[in-house]
């Protein structure tokens, strides 16, 4: 062996290394989540399953299945290389379309909104579907043009022309709040690809009124708000939920009640087994628990940023950072609402909170990233051999 090849022999071990471990952790984030968000799902709905005359374990075997599908769904997209994605972005695009469509044609309602279809005793939520697709779409049409990314009218504007169809379905169903997700989630993206910031913020402004007006122009949304800012000004109606919320946090104290021992989910808290599973690991396993969570999260991104930033090509780089912009972003919506800091907007924890669909895509999206992190070993390895 020659010296050159001597002293190029560690750089590639470190950086295999380097993905090796990168994967192995998001790994074992993914399947800590799981496990924990099981444990919290049957404690939070146990209440919620025999007030509806079904057993205390319903929601729990229902995720238990979930989770099952969900690990295959996982084991699939970690396994195939991320570029066959690269292939399925437009089609999947024109699928999640055709399908956000036909929730508005033979789509079941409920909660005051019509956002999923039913496929014999299955049910999906096609917007859920349309966060892992618009990544997907986004990261693709923007590495086709990498030699133009400067230029926004080849850039930033096709983006939004691609973009604003998909989200005034989701925002038709009436759903705000994955609306701004989805919305949230392409400016990443774009940022991370490298978009002129004064665009990119002149952009991010005209959503940011966009949807304060819709907030505002809806009785409903308007209320929501204003519980929100004062929700002592209606406290048994707008406002119960952020306070019953806050309730549930304050009696965990540091150390909580005990993993069962919640009280709000006693007919107090709605949705706590989806929306509102924080306040509950509040108030049964406290800041403790909390914190735990917040450093899980934090974590995460930290990994997946870090995979974006060696992802061998333009298009790994924006999907990486584009699924972890997603899960970070969908974690402070839903913790920011549970803590009082934000409107309560109706979206899932990652990973913890019950729900089949929100499920699925986002193992399928946590999939994708591990693949693009084994990627940049592989690469290493073949580039310095």
């Amino acid at each position: 062996m020659t010296a050159a090849g001597l002293s190029a022999a560690p750089t590639r071990e470190a950086r295999n290394h380097h993905a090796d471990v990168t994967s192995g952790f998001l790994l074992v984030l993914v399947i800590s989540l799981n496990l924990f968000g099981l444990v919290m799902v049957l404690s939070a709905s146990s209440v919620a399953g025999i007030q509806e005359d079904k057993s205390a374990s319903w929601y729990f075997s229902r995720q238990v299945i979930w989770v099952g599908a969900g690990a295959v769904v996982f084991i699939v997209t970690a396994s195939v290389r991320y570029h066959f994605w690269e292939r399925l972005a437009r089609p999947a695009y024109y699928i999640t379309y055709a399908l956000l469509i036909a929730v508005f044609l033979v789509g079941l309602e409920g909660g005051g909104s019509t956002r999923w279809l039913a496929i014999g005793p299955l049910r999906m939520q096609p917007s859920e579907l349309a966060k892992l697709t618009l990544v997907l779409f986004i990261a693709k049409l923007l590495a086709d043009r990498e030699a133009h990314i400067g230029d926004r009218r080849r850039s930033l504007h096709p983006v939004i022309v691609w973009f604003v169809p998909l989200g005034l379905l989701v925002f038709s169903e009436p759903d705000l709040g994955t609306t701004i997700i989805l919305g949230t989630i392409v400016l990443a993206v774009l940022f991370a690809a490298g978009v002129p910031m004064l665009p990119l913020m002149m952009v991010g402004g005209v959503g940011a009124a966009f949807g304060a007006m819709a907030a505002l122009y809806e009785p409903y949304r308007r209320r929501r708000l204003l519980a929100f800012l004062d929700p002592w000004s209606d406290p048994s109606d707008t406002g119960w939920q952020t306070l019953q919320s806050g309730t549930g946090l304050a009696n965990g104290g540091l150390g909580g009640l005990g993993l069962g021992e919640s009280r709000v989910k006693w007919g107090y808290l709605p949705n706590s087994h989806t929306d509102f599973i924080y306040s509950i690991i509040g108030e049964e396993l406290g800041l403790v628990g909390t914190m735990t969570v917040l450093i899980l999260i934090a974590v995460f991104a930290t990994l997946g940023f870090r995979t974006a930033l060696h992802a061998p090509d333009l298009f790994g780089q924006l999907l990486a950072a584009g699924i972890t912009a997603w899960f970070c972003i969908q974690a402070f919506v839903n913790i920011g609402g549970v803590v009082g800091l934000m409107p309560i907007t109706g979206v899932t924890l990652p990973f913890v909170s019950f729900g089949g669909s929100s499920l699925i895509v986002t193992m399928a999206a946590a999939g994708i990233l591990v693949n693009i992190s084994r990627e940049v070993g592989s690469r290493a390895a073949l580039e310095e051999s």
